[in-house]
């Protein structure tokens, strides 16, 4: 019985073939790990900005419901439970955030809350307020203005 050399030449690959294989197949892993990586990373960053986003909608929301003149002319300090119109919002500083009635709303203590009331805004011969809400948290910075009219 004669044995051709020829025929186990066919049949694998050989060491080196192998070791290329393995070579070319790890760069590719560690091409689409790192783009995994880096996505998992920030994925939590939409989430954030949602929040932020929802947070200053409300305190908007909340302020731009109330007149803009003081109706009982009492000046409620910092007491936000007593607030009674857009100007007791100037110069808010919440960390973490709260509700209507000073309640840290769990979940949200890591945002810091800043409010800041311009009085003195005309447009088209109506006087407004500008509420601006600005919320941050670490890199994320949301601000949100609305208008309430004087009248």
């Amino acid at each position: 019985m004669t044995v051709h050399h020829s025929q186990y030449r066919n049949q694998g690959a050989t060491l080196v073939e192998l070791i290329i294989s393995i070579v070319i197949i790890s760069i590719a892993l560690i091409g689409i790990l790192s783009v995994v990586n880096l996505s998992a990373q920030h994925s939590a960053d939409p989430v954030v900005r949602q929040q932020a986003i929802a947070i200053a909608e409300s305190y908007l929301e909340e302020i731009l419901l109330l007149p803009v003149v003081d109706p009982d002319g009492i000046d409620e300090g910092s007491n936000r439970t007593l607030f009674d119109n857009v100007t007791d919002y100037n110069n808010l500083n919440d960390v973490g955030a709260t509700d209507q009635n000073d309640k840290t709303i769990s979940g949200l203590e890591n945002y810091t809350i800043t409010v800041a009331v311009n009085n003195n805004v005309a447009i088209s011969g109506v006087n407004m307020a500008e509420v601006v809400v600005t919320v941050t948290r670490a890199a994320t910075v949301i601000s949100l203005s609305g208008y309430r009219a004087n009248y």
